[in-house]
């Protein structure tokens, strides 16, 4: 057999690596094209995944949301202003990405259990948006699924008349359309920076 010779050798290596240099080109094009303007939590959290009731749907899970990117909130009906103020800015932000925002779901779990029933939550949310959708748990539910995503709720107490605050985490997580974690939205973040990168992950989920 007649040895390759180590030009020919050399050449044959490039050509065979040439699709994986490529591909891995597009790659690295792709990802330096992703520019989050909010913090990316890619790989940081367990994918989506809950058992919960809303009005008329004693089960709404993960599965019912599968394919829309998903907006978690976590809060109560009786917040004075946090939850009010936030979920009016992600309503406000899913509502300027105009066609795109019937793909997107904002998600708000009730931390607020003896007060909030799946109607009143299911109704509170849908007044900021008809893209947002109130569950509530049962406590149980609600500390097992707090914990798994790394959200912090306690509930004050009572004051003479029976009326109590529940302190909890404010940050808005989103999920891809696989229901992978992707993004963590704060305070600190305007509207514009949140329509950014919906509209970039509604256009990129990958």
């Amino acid at each position: 057999m007649t040895p390759f010779h180590p030009i020919r050798l050399r050449w044959l290596l490039a050509r065979a690596w040439l699709p994986v240099l490529l591909l891995l080109a597009a790659a690295c094009q792709r990802r330096s094209a992703e520019s989050w303007e909010l913090t990316d939590i890619r790989g940081s959290l367990p994918d989506l995944r809950f058992d919960l009731a809303t009005a008329g749907n004693p089960h709404l899970t993960a599965r019912d949301l599968r394919g829309k990117v998903v907006l978690v909130y976590f809060g109560y009906t009786h917040c004075p202003d946090v939850c009010p103020l936030t979920l009016a800015r992600l309503a406000a932000a899913v509502r300027q990405l105009g066609a795109g925002a019937p793909a997107v779901r904002i998600l708000f779990i009730s931390v607020d259990p003896p007060r909030d029933t799946p109607e009143l939550v299911a109704t509170y949310a849908r007044a900021f948006s008809p893209q947002a959708v109130g569950a509530r748990g049962t406590p149980k539910e609600i500390e097992d699924l707090a914990r798994r995503y790394r959200v912090a709720y306690q509930a004050q107490a009572p004051d003479a008349d029976g009326n109590y605050v529940v302190m909890h985490s404010k940050v808005v997580y989103v999920f891809d359309p696989q229901g992978r974690a992707r993004l963590l939205i704060d305070d600190s973040n305007a509207t514009a920076a949140i329509v950014h990168d919906l509209h970039q992950l509604l256009h990129n989920p990958t």
